[in-house]
């Protein structure tokens, strides 16, 4: 069993070094999710747009919707990237093959997620407090249950997509989604009406919702909570039906 956990560690942390060496994961993981909260942050875009909570300052509002793109950007997007093109050249049937077994190689990406996931919000809470975000505001709880379910949901079904699409269908539609998750998904900032209710129901809109109840309002969306977990056991359970390491 210790044998066991070292080897996953060991390819945790292989995984974790392997992102943050990447230019292009480091882009999407971090650089771009700097930019849109110093953006949203320091300008009044999201009030003009509407998509400012009634009560709530530009630096919460950007803070919270900004996590839910750096969730998105590693648990989805970046990891199931990585995954589909680590099936073409064969690196996941090699590893499963080894000691660290298949559910080793899985276990080792999942560790990735949440390793690359601390620095993440390390770094965008930091450069929110920079920008005057009050964290005392700000449910602890609230905010870590939303940012594992979401992050949970968001990579169980990057590797389903990974596992089962060409890696250049994968990369075209990680970042398609990447796009309209934080554009229309409810991600970035909240929908209204019919679209609202709908996206609520949704990964991204879920996650958004749960993280403006965290930060904005100091509050854990339970049902939010709920759909996150969810999704995340229904792709679990599809990607171990579906996935295919060739």
């Amino acid at each position: 069993m210790r044998a066991d956990v070292r080897r996953i560690l060991a390819q945790t942390r292989f995984e974790t070094l392997t992102v943050l060496r990447n230019g292009e994961q480091l882009l999407l993981a971090l650089i771009l999710p700097l930019i849109i909260l110093v953006g949203l942050g320091s300008t009044n875009v999201l009030a003009s747009m509407g998509a400012l909570p009634a009560g709530a300052s530009q630096i919460q509002a950007a803070t919270a919707g900004v996590l839910g793109v750096a969730v998105a950007s590693i648990a989805f997007t970046g990891q199931g990237i990585q995954t589909a093109f680590d099936r073409r050249y064969g690196v996941l049937r090699q590893l499963a093959t080894t000691p660290l077994g298949a559910g080793g190689v899985i276990g080792g990406k999942l560790g990735a997620v949440l390793a690359v996931l601390v620095v993440q919000v390390a770094v965008l809470l930091t450069t929110a407090v920079v920008l005057g975000l009050d964290v005392t505001s700000i449910s602890p709880i609230g905010a870590v249950l939303a940012l594992l379910a979401g992050a949970a949901a968001l990579v169980s079904w990057g590797v389903l997509m990974a596992g089962t699409l060409r890696p250049e269908a994968t990369l075209a539609v990680a970042n398609l989604l990447w796009v309209l998750m934080a554009s229309v998904g409810g991600l970035l900032f909240p929908r209204d009406g019919l679209w609202g209710a709908v996206a609520d129901l949704t990964p991204p809109g879920a996650l958004g919702t749960a993280l403006r109840a965290a930060v904005l309002d100091g509050a854990i969306a339970w049902v939010s909570l709920l759909v996150l977990a969810v999704w995340a056991i229904v792709g679990a359970l599809l990607a171990r039906r579906w996935f295919s390491f060739d």
